[in-house]
């Protein structure tokens, strides 16, 4: 403890001056290893796509019913759940590299299933065989981008993996429109094949190996990484010292966590992973064509504008994340989710009045747009990049799996309840999410901290510092 808390007051005194993680621009190494991770998360998008367009076509061939096409949509995140509670475990255990390449498999199996179903068994269990794939990576590649990135260029490239889900979610609201849901099952498996080749040629994450105690292989690893003619030298001693440190000061059993020096980590981390989904994101991405159905809009229309705005409504988000900061995007998206959510839920209250119910079909498609814009601005990426920042390496394993198994757990409440919520009331659907996201405004104002321009082990003793 005497080693931990000298560091700590030496980080301290000295700020920012104390690590000095290279600032150069990325090399073709680093680029390569974030596009093979972000592969994962095409993957990831096209999951989360997939159930919106497929639904009249599964529906009208397999003769489902809205009860068991409700199944189908949420037992992917039942699926994300049992990911989660392996996901951190896994990425400790095997490495970053095999981690994701196991996530590949589920994905791969189950979307064969899907894509060769005859009833509706066959797909569920393909859509839960995808869940964990996607659980098991929603936790893995933000924090293999986040541990092999300059810290000038972490923020960038790690929510590039949601600039790269958004573009899978639009890939399969377009061709959702013009193929079968067979083919766009077979379609979906591409990405997950391409990481799957890709693996073998990127390395692995330093801070892993650091862990591990593979020390020539931590070496090498930076040198790919930051150039063969680099000086490592002070980064690989700054990655030993940090990770021996956090290493000896916790056991990192499951109780650990809810140390109260980990408090303030594991509240934002699950805060702002929780507030994602309850917010309505996850509903209106798999549930989209009924929404503009019920407003009596083509729900072609209204997929297709919301493929074409989210994607460079993302690649904004991802080129502002390390010159704005983290905050200033957090808040303008909760902001602009809240305010086009009230207008939906507005717009289905006056569908029930003579005078009035022409206009709801405008105003659902200005509040679905706006919310399509005003999500991928930050609340779509950033809680991940900021979860892949927040926790020591003794603990980041098993608090990533707390923080996912969570996230998932929602999700599925979301994804289930959607459809009979909408039954019950279409007003009051969107009036709660719009109230959630009114407190996550006030969350992100008091609580969540900035992370921008500052190393992983900076970010790591400050917050464990302001724990205590």
């Amino acid at each position: 403890m005497e080693s931990s808390q000298c560091l700590e007051e030496a980080l301290i005194e000295t700020g920012t001056n104390t690590i000095r993680e290279s600032d150069s621009a990325a090399t073709p190494v680093v680029v390569l290893s974030t596009l093979v991770a972000i592969c994962g998360s095409f993957a990831d998008g096209c999951s989360a796509g997939y159930s919106s367009p497929a639904q009249a076509g599964i529906m009208a061939d397999l003769g489902l019913s809205l009860r068991q096409y409700s199944v189908f949509a949420s037992i992917t995140t039942a699926g994300g759940i049992i990911g989660s509670l392996i996901n951190g475990k896994i990425a400790d255990l095997i490495g970053r590299r095999c981690a994701m390449w196991l996530s590949q498999c589920f994905c791969i199996v189950g979307w064969l299933a899907i894509a060769f179903a005859e009833d509706a068994w066959w797909l569920y269990i393909g859509r839960f065989s995808t869940g964990i794939g996607v659980g098991i990576m929603t936790y893995v590649i933000p924090v293999y981008i986040a541990e092999i990135t300059p810290k000038n260029i972490r923020g960038t490239f790690t929510a590039a993996n949601t600039l790269v889900a958004t573009s899978g979610i639009s890939l399969m609201f377009l061709l959702g429109t013009v193929v079968s849901w067979k083919t766009l099952s077979l379609i979906a498996a591409i990405p997950c094949l391409v990481q799957v080749v890709g693996l073998f040629f990127i390395p692995e994450s330093p801070r892993w190996l650091a862990k591990v105690a593979l020390e020539t292989e931590l070496e090498t690893s930076l040198h790919r990484l930051r150039g063969n003619n680099a000086d490592i030298s002070r980064e690989v001693l700054e990655i030993q010292d940090y990770t021996k440190t956090f290493e000896n000061d916790s056991e990192a059993g499951f109780f650990d966590l809810f140390q109260r020096r980990y408090a303030y980590s594991l509240i934002v981390g699950l805060g702002l992973m929780v507030l994602q989904p309850l917010g309505g994101s996850i509903g209106i991405a798999f549930y989209a064509s009924s929404i503009f159905a019920e407003a009596d809009l083509s729900s072609n229309i209204g997929t297709i504008s919301m493929a074409i705005i989210q994607v460079p409504v993302v690649g904004v988000s991802v080129l502002l994340t390390d010159k704005t900061g983290r905050r200033p995007l957090l808040m303008a998206s909760s902001i602009g989710m809240f305010l086009s959510l009230t207008i939906v839920a507005l717009a289905f209250g006056l569908q029930n009045m003579d005078n009035w119910k022409e206009i709801t079909p405008a105003l659902v498609y200005i509040g679905i747009m706006g919310f399509s814009v005003a999500f991928p601005i930050g609340m779509l990426a950033l809680p991940g990049v900021i979860m892949s920042e927040i926790f020591p390496m003794n603990i980041k394993g098993l608090a990533g799996s707390l923080v996912t198994l969570v996230h998932y757990c929602c999700n599925w409440i979301v994804t289930y309840t959607f459809g009979f919520m909408m039954e019950w009331s279409t007003t009051g659907t969107f009036s709660i999410f719009a109230v959630i996201c009114a407190a996550t405004v006030a969350f992100i104002e008091f609580l969540v901290p900035e992370t921008k321009g500052r190393t992983l082990e900076e970010i790591q003793i400050s917050i464990t510092k302001f724990s205590k």
